[in-house]
């Protein structure tokens, strides 16, 4: 077998290799062929002085791959991404290095898409209002999967706590065609899908206030003692996780509910059961999708991206 060099796939080529649509659909495709999610290798957590080194290997048949990401909470105030890193594609067979690809792109791609393949699997049909807590490129980045699997996503409040950020978030959307308009966490009530992209370590909003119809997704903690929403959201919900094993090991919206007694750990969902549809869920109650980010993601994406980069 040849070997070719490797690729170098900057951030612009990695978003111009993943249009939504094709990367939500090869996510339920994965999973649908058979992926297991609770085979994923566990993800190494090392803490630093200023934040933390995460590892996450994952390998498939006709790939293998690991990313190296760095997590560092003080970065914003440098005008610095929160999260750093790169991704290393390697070949199954001879584990000969493919790609490496910019992870702070990827990342920020394959967490909305995985929501997006979540939420297009639990919301209702023709949802119109969204609720996005966060102003940071994850609450971008869910606004833009939401509305490529549910385009009457068209009224958008966003709540932020940082009033000039949130002022920036929203002129960037002047000419867009939507309303996207400040709110508060009480706008939940009117809410047909909930996205929260925070950093927030307690819950953003009353669980009590969703109505039934609502999809909430929660993707800004993997860690086990962090928050984003509260016991009464997930006593009310369907709970839908990536797998068992990585939520009750890493989130805390799924932990602490567990601990408190607001939920049944044997009554979690598995995404992949939801792909494959061998479980129905409840649409007469919200629906809660926890993600921590699993890497099985990040290699179907990158696998996506270097195929793409590749025609």
């Amino acid at each position: 077998m040849t070997q070719h060099a490797t690729e170098i796939m900057r951030a612009d080529d990695v978003r111009a290799a993943l249009p939504l649509p094709a990367t939500i659909t090869a996510l339920q495709d994965a999973l649908r062929d058979g992926l297991d999610p609770e085979t994923d290798p566990a993800r190494s957590v090392v803490p630093v002085e200023h934040g933390q080194l995460l590892l996450m290997p994952s390998h498939s048949r006709r790939y293998a791959g690991v990313k190296i990401a760095t997590v560092a909470p003080g970065n914003a105030a440098l005008g610095l991404p929160r999260i750093q890193g790169n991704y290393l594609l390697l070949d199954a067979e001879t584990l000969s290095p493919l790609a490496v690809l910019d992870g702070v792109v990827l990342t920020a791609i394959r967490t909305a898409a995985v929501s997006a393949a979540a939420v297009d699997l639990l919301a209702v049909p023709e949802p119109e209002r969204l609720v996005v807590f966060g102003t940071g490129p994850q609450a971008h980045s869910h606004i833009e999967a939401l509305r490529a699997i549910r385009p009457t996503l068209r009224h958008i409040t966003v709540v932020g706590r940082d009033q000039d950020r949130l002022a920036a978030f929203l002129a960037q959307y002047g000419n867009s065609g939507l309303t996207v308009e400040a709110g508060t966490a009480e706008t939940v009530a009117q809410a047909d899908v909930v996205a929260c992209c925070t950093t927030a370590r307690t819950p953003l909003f009353d669980g009590a206030a969703l109505p039934d119809r609502t999809t909430v997704v929660a993707i800004g903690s993997h860690e086990p003692d962090a928050r984003e929403v509260d016991d009464e959201t997930v006593r009310r919900s369907t709970v839908v996780v990536e797998a068992h094993a990585a939520a009750l090991r890493e989130a805390g919206d799924i932990i602490l509910a567990v601990r408190s007694g607001a939920l049944d750990p044997g009554s979690l969902v598995g995404l992949a059961d939801l792909a494959r549809g061998t479980v129905k869920t409840d649409t007469s109650r919200p629906r809660l999708f926890k993600s921590v980010g699993m890497a099985w993601e990040d290699l179907v994406v990158a696998g996506v991206a270097y195929e793409s980069h590749q025609s």
